[in-house]
């Protein structure tokens, strides 16, 4: 039996129930489907950092992106907490971007300068006025960059609270449902053929992820977009260690509301192997101990990873396919794709509506190196 939507999203993950979230409000009936579990791959691991200014280092349209999303969570919180009766774990007690060396510190204060001038808040903390904020953390780095604007979410927590509510506002979630095709004729997306059956709808959103170039290939498109193995681990400390995220060159540690210390994160690029290794979770060890002494005295909880997915020029792809109308593209957020979720979700609806009114910097078409042939094909 045909299922018939205006929109089917493909990836359950958070950006795909943001865009279901956002669809739904608008009136639109939505799908969303998954392969496996809601927020069951990246999205679940994450970390939750909303690093606008930690992660992204010049001022351009993706770090413009950032800090709008950002901005949107403190009155979409308390929207989906209440359509989801998930509770989200906000946090906003800001990121502390240590230096371990001069090197370092002469980058960050550049950086802090930067980012004053794009109208963001960011300065600069000696190790003794770092340590009178943090006391746990070692008095051999040089000091941070703290910025106050930076929060963290639960990362699960909030995926979920995004399925649910768009379920509570309309939208239908098909789990363990693969999608085998596309339903294409005239240049043009009709829905897609799945495990459950065909799912037609007037528009087909691909948000799956690392995994969204292997869809997308049965539509014509080579997308350029890599997977990125990230392994964390996460430890319960006797008592509070750090109020802020603690993050530096290849570590961060993020305080959880409910008392645990999350750690992350590894990378290993191009690769999907989904396994922790000893290798991996040791050497975040030693470099959290080197950030935070004491936690090499908290109890051991868990570890676990994600496969992130990145694009060739680092931005997420957010647009439509270069041949088929009304197959949209969702994907490539990297480590940002918690942070990017709210305004990515806002943006895709934007576009399937003909809202924007600028160029999209998003655009598939941005990368010299892809190139549009007769089939479809951009290589």
């Amino acid at each position: 039996m045909r299922k018939i939507y205006d929109a089917v999203i493909v990836g359950g993950g958070i950006n795909g129930s943001s865009i279901a979230f956002q669809l739904a409000k608008r009136g639109y009936k939505v799908a969303v489907l998954d392969k496996g579990k809601i927020a069951g791959k990246a999205s679940g691991a994450a970390a939750g950092i909303l690093g606008a200014q930690t992660e992204l280092a010049e001022d351009g349209p993706l770090f413009q992106l950032a800090c709008k999303s950002r901005s949107m969570y403190r009155i979409l919180i308390p929207e989906l907490e209440d359509l989801s009766q998930v509770h989200i774990g906000y946090q906003n007690k800001g990121v502390y971007k240590v230096a371990a060396n001069k090197e370092e510190e002469q980058t960050l204060k550049r950086l802090i300068e930067s980012q004053q001038k794009a109208g963001e808040q960011a300065e600069w903390f000696s190790i003794d006025d770092l340590i009178k904020r943090e006391p746990s953390v070692s008095n051999k780095l040089r000091g941070a960059m703290y910025i106050p604007n930076d929060g963290q979410v639960q990362a699960y927590e909030l995926s979920l609270a995004f399925a649910k509510a768009s379920m509570a506002l309309g939208a239908e979630i098909y789990e363990y449902t693969h999608v085998s095709d596309f339903i294409l004729k005239d240049e043009k997306v009709h829905g897609v053929k799945t495990s459950q059956g065909e799912f037609l709808a007037e528009s087909v959103i691909v948000a799956s992820g690392a995994w969204s170039r292997e869809v997308l290939e049965r539509a014509g498109l080579s997308l350029p977009i890599i997977p990125v193995k990230g392994e964390c681990f996460s430890v319960i400390p006797e008592k509070p260690l750090v109020q802020g995220t603690i993050f530096s060159h290849g570590c961060y540690i993020v305080p959880k509301q409910s008392g645990r210390l999350v750690v992350g994160a590894t990378v290993k690029v191009n690769s999907f192997d989904e396994k922790v290794t000893l290798e991996g979770i040791s050497t975040l060890m030693e470099k959290a101990q080197n950030l935070v002494p004491d936690i090499a005295k908290a109890e051991w909880e868990r570890a676990w990873t994600g496969i992130r997915p990145q694009s060739a020029d680092g931005q997420p792809f957010l647009g439509e396919h270069p041949v088929y109308r009304g197959l949209y593209i969702a994907a490539g957020h990297f480590r940002n794709g918690i942070l990017l979720a709210p305004a990515t979700g806002v943006l895709m609806a934007d576009i399937l509506e003909g809202k924007t009114e600028q160029p999209n910097p998003f655009e598939l078409s941005r990368l010299e190196s892809l190139v549009h042939t007769s089939n479809g094909v951009l290589l």
